[in-house]
Parts: C-alpha cells; structure tokens; sequence
C-alpha cells in the first residue's frame, strides 16, 4: 500500500464520516472501482480512530463536562449531573452495538461488502433519512435524552455494521424520529461514535501487533492522521450547514449514487473509472 493511497482513503474518510453518506461504503467503493486494492480492515478501522480524535478535539468542553460529571459522582450512575448522565447515556447506547459487533466478528462479514448491497444501503436509507427530517418535531436538546432514546439510537447504530447504512446517518435517523434537533442529533450522533470506534481500534489494532505485522501499524498509523485532519474540517463545515439547513442535500447524493450502483450490479450498465 502506498502513502498516497493511504493519503486519498483518509480524505474521504474524514469527508464522509460525518456527512449521513457512509464513510465505510464509501471506502469499499473506491477499492473496487478504482486501481487501488482493498485497504482491508485494519486501516478501514484506522482512518476512523483519526475521525475520532477530531471530534474529540470539536467537542472538548463537551467532554470535559463528562469527565468531571462522573468524577464529580464517583462513577456512579447518575442522572441528576448532566455531564455524568451524558457519560451513561453513551454508555448505554453504546451495548448494543458491542454485542453485534462481537457477534459479528466471529461469524464475518465479507458478505457484507458486496456492491449491490452497499448500493441499496445507500439508497434505502437515504430515504428513510429523508422521511425522519421531513415529518419530525424539532423540540428536543441533548440534555433531553433519557435512557429510552439512547436504548432505540444504540440500536440503530448496529445496522451501521453494514457498509452503506452511514453510522451518523442511521443515528441521525432516529435521532430526527425521537425529536431531536439537527444539530443536537449530529452532535449526540458523534460522541456516540467514540465508544464504538475507540473499541474497533483496540481490537484491530491488538490482532496487527499480535500478526508481527508491523508495517500494517505504520500504515494505520498515517491513515490517523490524515483522516483527522481532513475530519475535523468536515465537522465544522457540517456543523456550519445544519445551523439554517436541512439533510436534503445529503438525502439526493444518496439516491444518486445508491441508484447508480444498483443500476451497475445488476448489469444494466458499467462504472468505468
């Protein structure tokens, strides 16, 4: 793998992640419609821990706040500091996507890369996207999240496991369907994020070092960094966009692409690039 594959991955890892699109689709459908082979897990997994690392930078007071809520509380559940009731309620929302993930892991997921399958990921929940911002309430912050809402989020963010779903898109989703504001559902949607990846990471990256492979670590370890910084402006500009705007544009790039890779699994006509 060369640095200027690992240099374009990371780019569109930190463009997509944050966008309700599907980095994960995205990073597939390069390797198969372009001249770069499959970048494989391990720096999948990488490019997303830089993307991490830029929303805890863009949310450090946030965190900051969750921190000292559940030293404030001695790590005890508590919902009446709203610093420690965020902690639990991203702990919460993160069970069910470990246990998938778990599940998952043992039992594969190449299947899961299939082309025409990531196209009507794309497409489907492109549209459910749009029907939860179009016919949703806007009422609700953060710090209106119970355990419920964190329960049926975390939920959501399993199906994330397949490429094409977007992790922020699906989250976005039921977010938008449980109330919450635009901005506070992308906000909430990207903290949710840190558990699950952090985790991934972990885990990817102990089975690299536990392979001897340690070229494959430098590689994870370029694709951090690249992805963060191209991440981080990402979620600025998104951020900026939710202020006075909808998920529209987002919502017709889905059904674009989604159509155009359905339209080319099944034959009807070919991506050359």
């Amino acid at each position: 793998m060369t640095t200027i594959q690992i240099f374009y991955l990371s780019l569109l890892q930190g463009i997509t992640e944050f966008l309700p699109v599907s980095s994960s689709g995205h990073l597939i459908l390069l390797s198969k419609f372009s001249y770069f082979p499959d970048q494989g897990l391990a720096l999948d997994v990488a490019v997303h821990l830089g993307s991490i690392l830029a929303v805890m930078i863009y949310f450090s007071e946030t965190i900051y706040d969750i921190i000292k809520g559940v030293i404030k509380t001695y790590f005890i559940p508590s919902f009446k500091n709203q610093g420690a009731k965020l902690f639990w309620l991203l702990v919460i929302g993160s069970i069910p996507a470990f246990i998938a993930g778990y599940f998952l892991k043992n039992h594969g997921m190449e299947w899961a890369r299939d082309t025409k399958l990531i196209g009507w990921t794309i497409l489907g929940y492109g549209i459910l996207l749009y029907i939860a911002d179009k016919i949703s309430m806007t009422i609700r912050k953060i710090e209106h999240i119970g355990i419920f809402d964190a329960l049926v989020i975390g939920c959501a963010q399993c199906l994330a496991l397949v490429p094409g779903t977007s992790r922020s898109g699906i989250t976005i989703t039921f977010a938008r369907f449980l109330g919450l504001e635009r901005r506070e559902a992308a906000k909430f949607s990207m903290l949710l994020s840190i558990p699950a990846i952090i985790g991934a990471a972990v885990l990817t990256a102990y089975g690299v070092w536990e392979a001897g492979n340690i070229k494959e670590l430098i590689w994870m370890f370029d694709g951090v960094v690249f992805s963060y910084i191209s991440s981080i402006i990402a979620i600025y500009i998104v951020m900026w966009w939710l202020k006075k705007s909808t998920f529209l544009p987002f919502v017709l790039y889905r059904i674009a692409l989604g159509s155009i890779l359905l339209l080319d699994s099944y034959g009807i006509f070919s991506i050359n690039i």
